[in-house]
């Protein structure tokens, strides 16, 4: 065993799931700023060993949006995508709230820690659940 296998060992084993909407939109709005997943992801290596790390996003067929999808890709998210569905009123929708919320179930299973990257409240409960069962 190399000295970085052993190291990789001894860290705790982590999930992410990140709920891309809303971290774009919360960041944006309360703080004028773009969230750095480049640094996010160095953060968390140096820490966990990351045994699965999700991304939730919507598919509109927008270029730029793809673009940033593949770049999370790069970084080492499995991107999950949903239709993009535009409401009669002019709101969007793209929830996965319970994509989510299943992934983390399933995937709770075999970590230590779950790191979940969201401004919905709806999750308390889940997070509740979980850091019982973890």
């Amino acid at each position: 065993m190399t000295l970085q296998n052993e190291q990789q060992s001894t860290k705790p084993r982590v999930g992410i799931f990140v709920d891309v909407q809303n971290i774009y939109y919360t960041c944006r709005e309360s703080y004028g700023k773009n969230f750095d997943y480049n640094a996010f992801w160095r953060t968390m290596e140096a820490q966990y060993n990351i045994e699965c790390a999700f991304a939730y996003a919507i598919y509109r067929g927008d270029e730029k949006q793809n673009q940033f999808q593949n770049i999370l890709r790069a970084i080492g998210f499995d991107v999950k995508l949903k239709p993009f569905i535009q409401r009669r009123d002019g709101s969007a929708k793209g929830d996965w709230d319970v994509g989510i919320t299943i992934d983390m179930l399933e995937q709770g299973k075999n970590l230590d820690k779950v790191i979940l990257l969201s401004g919905d409240g709806d999750f308390a409960l889940l997070l509740g659940h979980l850091k019982k069962s973890i």
